[in-house]
């Protein structure tokens, strides 16, 4: 799962991308104790990585946050220590990326650093959310991610779920949805993500590998 240097995870207000990416960077730096997660979601103010960042900190993790992360001021500043994940190879980096067009925007600064190296872009999708409730929609948010930050998506994350409320079934049904266009873009569900120690899993396929996720992000209400 952590072959590559540079993890991007890009997905909508509410499809749990920056849970996911908080998570995998923990779980990487088990395996890869030099890891740094570097949060460049300029649309979003909530669910932000710096909810995480003790954390993420007290286990070794490298965190890289704008500068004005969690608190009043909502500037879309990017971290200066940015450059230093392109300079510093000798770490894995996960990259929190604003989900949208605009979002992907920040990404489009980076793109030739980026696109010099092996890296995966993941886009996180939770079906039970409006902006990604049907194939259409997915594959068009899917697409204008593409186009804002000129880089190609390498695998779909299945992120389906209502919270507590999460059946299997929900997950499953997702995975029907999301596979339908990850197929159109010739990329694999890489990774399907959830609190997996809620459900029996013995007999059911689930695309891609599994991330069971632990809570770390606080909700904004």
């Amino acid at each position: 799962m952590f072959e590559k240097r540079l993890n991007l995870f890009a997905g909508h207000f509410g499809s749990g991308k920056t849970e996911v990416a908080v998570n995998y960077a923990i779980q990487m730096s088990q395996v890869y104790p030099k890891t740094a997660i570097a949060d460049i979601d300029i649309v979003n103010p909530y669910f932000r990585t710096a909810d995480a960042k003790k954390e993420l900190e007290n286990r070794g993790i490298w965190v890289i946050l704008p500068m004005y992360a969690n608190t009043n001021v909502d500037i879309p500043v990017l971290p200066a220590e940015m450059n230093a994940v392109f300079e510093k190879k000798e770490y894995k980096a996960v990259f929190d990326v604003g989900g949208d067009d605009i979002g992907a925007l920040a990404l489009s600064r980076y793109r030739e650093e980026i696109a010099s190296e092996d890296y995966e872009m993941f886009f996180v999708v939770n079906t039970r959310r409006p902006f990604t409730d049907t194939e259409e929609k997915i594959d068009e948010m899917a697409r204008e991610i593409e186009y804002s930050s000129r880089l190609k998506i390498t695998g779909f994350v299945n992120n389906t779920n209502l919270l507590q409320f999460t059946t299997l079934n929900d997950i499953i049904e997702g995975q029907r949805k999301i596979k339908a266009v990850a197929d159109k873009y010739n990329v694999p569900i890489a990774i399907t993500s959830g609190f997996f120690d809620d459900f029996k899993l013995e007999g059911t396929i689930l695309e891609g590998e599994l991330l069971n996720l632990n809570k770390y992000i606080k909700l904004p209400f």
